[in-house]
């Protein structure tokens, strides 16, 4: 069904007619996420800048029973944030710092507020926004809420639910409701919470008080390598296992350090079969004797080599080389694809190796990257998008490995989300009760299923009347 003339009149009242888009050529950028293999064609995109824009324009496709989706950076990697038909709601020019209180450790900032931005405003005052995803210099802070995102540092100062304290959203009929506040105790449930990392299916947040951390008085990184992954992942636990909790604790493979070196030279080991990229942060005469265990647990575990960052230029250099560690992936194949299960960190090992059979099963590379620390892994599955039945062997590897996580024991997505690409799994990692006790919660906020529709939860599945596919028996894919 063609969108409403009168809609787009409606909404252009509201935002202005250059605020309004309807022309194929600018749709084309809203077709995908950062997940390219999945895309939709939406018939209008609007740019609100506030709260007020936002209900308004909410309220009118409400009333005229046109599905809508917002949208920040389009840096999400599975299709959460496309829509076929209907209006995207574009946040990315509500970009303001609206407050910033550094005495009481928090802000309050719009959805398009870019990542890393807010940590660049709060650094002045000592204060750092913590949830650091790979694409933080250019995610936004909305659909890192949406999508409860992590990142290397989240081992010890946890994920971006951690870090919200409360918002304004505005609900699918039009309605402004706060939720939280700016302190971290406040009387009745938690509806806050509900929202982050429902993946923008239950309200769109207009505005977001995030808690602010201390920056530590000082930092140290460093790297050990391995001549094998197992010995690399088996150190993972053995750190932990140590009474040590570094601030971040990163993997990264062969094939991933040759994409990065050629492309960045940060200063990796080629001849590395593996790395940890390890850093601890806090007091310096504790962390001296923390790296000293480090060391001593990492060498005990085969680590070839062990060594401390020189300097500054020299520890951002590294960090470089691994948040453009996917990117980086450009360099040596025309495509690729990501997931990223969750797995215990005791099965760091066992995933990682059932990862590289699955790959080779498939006669495709995998690169892997992960955060450890947190077992939550990103394979990387190199393909030609050109070649015949490429894409079709990466999804079915990319299938296997997250099937692999549930049996043992983790979760479809760390921080990616589910959207389109993982919602046929669900009914794998749920039960039917349970997938329908959370699509009736969904279902009282979002009655008319308009806002983000098709995301997270299997198509056709009903309230209480979920599909469920036959399991496949374990072993077997390989």
């Amino acid at each position: 069904m063609a969108l409403p003339a009168r809609l787009v009149r409606q909404l252009r009242r509201v935002v202005g007619r250059g605020s309004v888009e309807t022309g194929p050529a600018e749709l084309l950028v809203y077709q995908s996420d950062g997940l390219t293999i999945h895309s939709a064609q939406p018939e209008c995109v609007v740019y609100p800048t506030n709260t007020g824009e936002c209900a308004r324009i909410i309220s009118l496709c409400h009333q005229a029973e046109v599905p809508f989706v917002a949208r920040g950076a389009g840096t999400g990697l599975s299709g959460g944030a496309i829509i076929d038909g209907g209006v995207i709601i574009q946040l990315s020019r509500m970009n303001r710092v609206l407050a910033l209180h550094p005495a009481d450790r928090y802000a309050v900032v719009q959805p398009g507020v870019v990542n890393n931005y807010l940590s660049l405003q709060a650094r002045p005052h000592g204060l750092e926004f913590a949830p650091d995803p790979s694409s933080q210099a250019v995610c936004t802070i909305g659909g890192n809420l949406a999508e409860n995102a992590g990142g290397p540092h989240t081992l010890k100062v946890g994920v971006t639910a951690n870090h919200i304290l409360g918002q304004t959203a505005v609900l699918p009929d039009g309605e402004i409701v706060q939720l939280g506040g700016p302190y971290p105790v406040a009387p009745g449930p938690d509806f806050s919470a509900f929202l982050v990392g429902s993946e923008g299916t239950i309200a769109v947040t207009t505005e977001i008080i995030v808690r602010l951390i201390p920056l530590a008085p000082f930092t140290s990184t460093m790297l050990a390598t391995y001549d094998s992954v197992g010995a690399a992942t088996d150190s993972v636990s053995a750190i932990l296992g140590a009474g040590v909790l570094p601030a971040a604790l990163e993997l990264i493979d062969k094939l991933c350090i040759q994409a990065v070196e050629a492309n960045l030279k940060v200063g990796f080991p080629t001849d590395a079969t593996a790395i940890l990229l390890i850093e601890l942060d806090g007091d310096q005469d504790e962390i001296a004797g923390q790296t000293e265990t480090i060391e001593r647990v990492c060498r005990r575990q085969g680590a070839v080599d062990f060594r401390l960052a020189a300097d500054e230029k020299e520890r951002q250099q590294l960090w470089l080389g691994r948040k453009h560690a996917v990117g980086a992936m450009g360099k040596i194949s025309p495509g690729y694809y990501t997931n990223d299960g969750v797995v215990p960190r005791s099965r760091l090992t066992d995933i990682l190796e059932l990862v590289y059979r699955s790959g080779e099963h498939h006669g495709l590379r995998v690169a892997n990257v992960c955060h450890a620390g947190d077992g939550n892994i990103h394979p990387l599955i190199l393909f030609d998008p050109d070649a015949t039945g490429d894409l079709e062997r990466a999804l079915d590897c990319s299938r296997e490995i997250l099937w692999a996580c549930l049996e043992m024991g983790g979760s479809l997505t760390g921080e990616h989300g589910i959207g389109i690409e993982k919602r046929e799994l669900m009914e794998s990692m749920y039960a039917a009760s349970d997938l329908g006790h959370m699509q009736r919660l969904r279902k009282g906020f979002n009655q008319r299923n308009l806002l983000n529709p098709g995301k997270i939860f299997p198509l056709g599945a009903t309230c209480g009347e979920v599909r469920r596919p036959s399991p496949i028996p374990a072993g077997t894919w390989i």
